[in-house]
């Protein structure tokens, strides 16, 4: 198997971070607005069993990797994603004690996944991968790079998310590499992220609805918080996730392409999270 260089070597730790669910988290957390928060609550809801998913896609072609550099990123890759899948769960006891019921939604997604690795061949999933992954990395260095974004986020549900995005953009290009050297194909790679775009979305979106309809807020409402998170963000946020989609189709793309570790690493110290373990 003719193996591809890995352009980006730098270790990828496994952290566990003590994260304080057991405070009061407000059931409006994203600075009190309904539809901001429940679209992140939506995207929450995936982690878990996507992110296995993810783990187990690479996992599956592992076999055929001899690069010793690519083989220990995997291994890192596998466990970051772990944990983000711990932690996340451990938010959905909140979200169970606030009354919402997503034990429905949660299964239904998990039947998803599990259909897909029954189903799917393991290149296209391997490739869905790593379209997904560029996505998480693009949402990522959204939430590194756009300090207002956080700004009046809930501490607890802040910490989660820098960390999260810290550690997605440290292991961005872990799947695409394997994904290069496994199946360098470019209609692979591009059909990957066609599937990736519909089910991320499909699904966050799902779920941001059904919260939505628990909480009995009316359409109007709705709209109206729609737009105040539009007119907040200014386009900034839709702009990045445009351009970064956009280059993904570029035959000679690479996840390197991009550097935010450094930013990354720096707003990780200042939640308290060690860089290096």
């Amino acid at each position: 198997m003719n193996q591809t260089a890995v352009r980006s070597a730098h270790a990828i730790p496994v952290r566990k971070p003590s994260l304080d669910f057991a405070q009061p988290i407000p059931r409006f957390w994203f600075k009190g607005n309904f539809v901001a928060t429940h679209f992140f609550n939506g995207l929450n809801m995936l982690f878990p069993d996507g992110e296995r998913f993810f783990v187990k896609a690479v996992h599956d072609r592992l076999d055929r990797i001899t690069d010793p550099v690519l083989r220990e990123q995997a291994k890192g890759f596998a466990g970051q994603e772990g944990q983000h899948a711990n932690q996340h769960e451990k938010y959905f006891d909140v979200l169970r004690e606030q009354g919402y019921q997503i034990d429905t939604f949660l299964r239904r997604f998990r039947k998803f996944c599990q259909l897909s690795n029954r189903w799917m061949p393991a290149p296209l999933r391997l490739s869905i991968t790593a379209g997904a992954e560029h996505y998480t990395a693009i949402f990522g260095a959204n939430v590194i790079e756009d300090r207002e974004l956080l700004g009046d986020v809930h501490p607890t549900m802040r910490n989660l998310l820098l960390w999260h995005a810290t550690e997605e953009i440290e292991h961005k290009s872990v799947a695409f590499d394997v994904l290069k050297a496994t199946h360098p194909s470019y209609l692979l790679r591009v059909a990957g992220f066609a599937v990736a775009s519909i089910v991320l979305f499909g699904w966050a979106i799902a779920g941001c609805r059904m919260l939505l309809r628990q909480d009995r807020i009316p359409r109007q409402v709705a709209r109206e918080h729609e737009q105040r998170m539009i007119d907040r963000d200014q386009g900034r946020s839709r702009a990045k996730l445009r351009d970064g989609a956009l280059d993904y189709f570029r035959r000679d793309f690479h996840p390197s392409d991009t550097d935010e570790l450094t930013l990354a690493h720096q707003r990780l110290e200042e939640i308290g999270i060690p860089v290096r373990l």
